[in-house]
């Protein structure tokens, strides 16, 4: 009831924006996870072109998150957001509609490049109409997104028992509808010039060392968020022997976000610096990995529904304390974002942070993926999980160093919405 009750208290952009992420999630999930199943299963497509495509979309999308930051800035917030998720529907129904390699190809650099859009663009225009309840903002982002990460999979498996081509065109139908309503509904708003180039904009935020130094210490989160869709999905079902037990991880997460996020957001917010509530969130999420590690040297079929449960209910544990460290810190690093500089390079912002945390990240999940392998070899499987424990104690020591100097904004201030 609280969540409701917050969202009705926040003007309509921002409920739309909710709303939005939503959509964006469900379509996202929807598709994406099983487009690797399609190249390969139904196209017949190597492993290597699967991954030059998969990779293109990645590529596209990371490397140019500044470009789309840099836009909401000079041409507004409303209208990138209405561009990317035009082109997403694009670029999804490409996915549908083609099955040689320059289309999909050209699907993925569409895909990837809306994403780039929007995303800054969204999480500035949050930002600017959020006021001085950006913390609850993003607390509320944080559950409609999980929430759409849920349920994408579940209805993008659905879909697969038709055809693929079913989940693709259902994805596009989904950034249909969010672009028309972002156009009907959402708000234009002043766009206040910043004052300098492009190239002057870029090099005042890349010259920010305090917020690059921020943006790498927060690396530990974004390598850890991304483990609830690779190394605990595998944990759970290497410990029942079910391919459906994956969707447990998600539905813990969903369920954790609904019923705890707006709670502790509200609490902590009240009680002590931002950057407190930062790095108690990195060192829960490091820590998290720890019970899974208990039990994943544990081999073979599990014996009955009794063994299965008790192999898999730490690995739960683990889910749980993981999306409890997301919810302690990621509204309070939304909301540090924008106080690092001026209002009106909000977007660059956003932009340029993950392009940063973004490349980081994409390291750090490639020495998970060595981790794993390596722990496989070597008969031993808590290698990758004390790997993801140092990621967050890194990650919250970087940033207890970054407090103590005094580099991080210790009372984000009220950023108005333009009229």
């Amino acid at each position: 009831m609280r969540t409701w009750h917050e969202i009705r208290g926040f003007p309509t952009a921002v409920r739309l924006l909710l709303l939005n992420q939503l959509g964006v999630n469900t379509g996202f999930y929807l598709l994406v996870p099983y487009l690797a199943l399609h190249l390969t299963g139904d196209l017949g497509m190597s492993a290597a072109v699967v991954g030059i495509v998969l990779g293109v979309r990645n590529l596209s999308q990371q490397g140019l998150f500044l470009i789309g930051g840099t836009a909401s800035d000079r041409l507004g917030a409303r209208g990138v957001i209405i561009a990317g998720c035009a082109l997403r529907t694009v670029g999804f129904g490409l996915f549908a509609l083609g099955d040689g390699l320059p289309v999909l190809l050209a699907a993925s650099v569409v895909s990837g490049l809306a994403g780039a859009l929007f995303n800054p663009a969204v999480r500035a225009y949050l930002a600017l109409e959020a006021g001085e309840r950006k913390a609850e903002a993003f607390a509320l982002f944080n559950v409609f997104a999980t929430t759409g990460a849920l349920i994408g999979p579940l209805l993008g498996s659905a879909l697969l028992l038709v055809d693929f081509r079913a989940s693709a065109l259902t994805a596009a139908g989904i950034f249909a509808v969010l672009t028309a309503a972002q156009a009907l509904v959402l708000p234009p708003r002043r766009v206040a010039p910043t004052g300098n180039s492009v190239l002057g904009d870029w090099r005042e935020v890349t010259g920010d060392r305090g917020f690059l130094a921020f943006a790498l210490a927060m690396v530990g989160m974004f390598t850890l968020e991304n483990q609830l869709y690779l190394l605990l999905p595998d944990a759970a079902r290497r410990a029942t022997g079910r391919e459906g037990a994956a969707g447990l991880v998600f539905l813990v997460g969903t369920l954790a976000h609904l019923g705890l996020q707006l709670r502790l957001t509200a609490a902590l917010k009240r009680r002590g610096n931002r950057a407190r509530w930062i790095g108690s969130g990195l060192v829960l999420m490091g820590l998290s990995f720890l019970p899974p590690a208990a039990v994943a040297g544990h081999g073979g079929t599990p014996d009955g529904l009794v063994d299965a449960t008790a192999r898999v209910l730490p690995v739960l544990a683990g889910v749980l304390l993981l999306n409890l460290g997301v919810m302690l810190a990621q509204p309070f690093v939304m909301e540090l974002i924008p106080a690092f500089g001026r209002t009106e390079l909000t977007g660059t912002y956003f932009g340029l942070f993950y392009v940063v945390s973004g490349i980081a990240a994409a390291v750090g999940n490639a020495l998970v993926g060595w981790a794993m392998d390596a722990g496989g070899h070597a008969d031993a499987p808590w290698l990758p999980w004390a790997c993801c424990a140092a990621f967050g104690l890194a990650s919250a020591a970087g940033i207890a160093v970054l407090h103590r100097r005094r580099v991080l904004p210790a009372h984000p201030a009220a950023v108005p919405a333009t009229a």
